[in-house]
């Protein structure tokens, strides 16, 4: 790849985290530990929730295979638990490449 090449890719990197900082910190309110903390609890209640279904159908299959709506509410608690794991990825992402900002504090 050629130096100008490489010159024109950094700058697009560049632009693309200015804009993002642009247009997404503003909407984000100041990022703490402590203020991560009720985002990072609803992940882990889905999870929770989806883990204890389950579980709780293997406790109850006594050689049978769940019904149609264990399987439909196991689907959603699924569905539940991805989107809510996907939006904490996009919020460390959005953190990593300098899109949102970050209050550091010593505990």
């Amino acid at each position: 790849m050629s130096q100008e090449t490489n010159r024109l890719l950094m700058e697009v990197e560049r632009n693309r985290r200015n804009i993002n900082h642009e247009i997404i910190n503003p909407g984000i309110k100041e990022l703490t530990l402590d203020g991560l903390e009720p985002v990072l609890r609803l992940v882990a209640n889905a999870r929770a929730r989806y883990l204890k279904t389950w579980f709780e159908l293997g406790d109850n299959a006594q050689d049978r295979s769940p019904t149609s709506e264990e399987f439909t509410e196991l689907t959603r608690l699924r569905t539940e638990y991805e989107e809510l794991v996907k939006a904490a990825q996009a919020m460390e992402t959005a953190i990593q490449r300098g899109y949102l900002d970050v209050k550091h504090t010593t505990r």
